[in-house]
């Protein structure tokens, strides 16, 4: 990578962890593009090259850190991954990232207030950066290795972050209806129940 490239990649994650500051501190809608570009030390026409709105540097920033809790899971988790099963390689990712959302519980509220399924999807079919995780293979690859064929595996993969995300919110920030270490086994029984859901009788051939 040239000095350019550099100096522009150093300049885009400038922008975006004063943006996550911001956004997490003083709140989305109090924010300004020249609050973002004046702290991060550069001209607000830069920020422009950059991205497009406001919304584009959230939606961006929803996606890399959604990535980044990825990839710190399948860091972490990638040594034993291998010998369990689809069921359980699910529920051991969903359980890193909302063990890591709970010890960085500005990032749960940040992400939940602003992640959508459509900037969720973008980020898995398009990492934010060169840096970030590309989850849609890792998740290709996790389906084709299942010992079953799955049927419509988007559709699963919503209805499981939909339901951890929601109610992992609630039991994290309130303890509500109880606390999360209660709520987990709950959690999990009923992400092996969306699965099964999903599965085509017929094994692979």
């Amino acid at each position: 990578m040239g000095k350019v490239d550099v100096n522009k990649q150093q300049k885009e994650s400038s922008l975006l962890k004063t943006a996550f500051e911001f956004f997490t501190t003083k709140g989305f809608s109090k924010t300004s593009i020249s609050d973002i570009a004046g702290k991060a030390g550069v001209a607000k026409g830069t920020f422009y090259l950059y991205f497009k709105d406001k919304y584009d540097i959230r939606n961006k920033l929803v996606a890399h850190k959604s990535s980044q809790l990825f990839m710190n899971a399948m860091k972490e988790l990638q040594p034993e991954l291998k010998k369990y099963s689809f069921e359980e390689k699910m529920i051991r990712i969903v359980d890193n990232i909302i063990n890591q959302l709970n010890d960085n519980q500005s990032l749960l509220t940040f992400i939940s207030k602003n992640l959508s399924w459509g900037v969720f999807k973008s980020a898995l079919t398009s990492p934010p950066s060169e840096s970030d995780v590309d989850f849609s293979q890792v998740y290709d690859l996790m389906i084709a290795e299942a010992p079953y064929k799955l049927r419509d595996p988007e559709i699963m993969l919503f209805m499981i972050i939909e339901l951890a995300s929601s109610t992992c919110y609630s039991a994290i920030l309130y303890q509500d209806p109880c606390s999360l270490a209660e709520l987990k086994p709950y959690l999990y029984n009923t992400v092996k129940l969306i699965i099964a859901q999903h599965k085509v009788e017929e094994p692979k051939k």
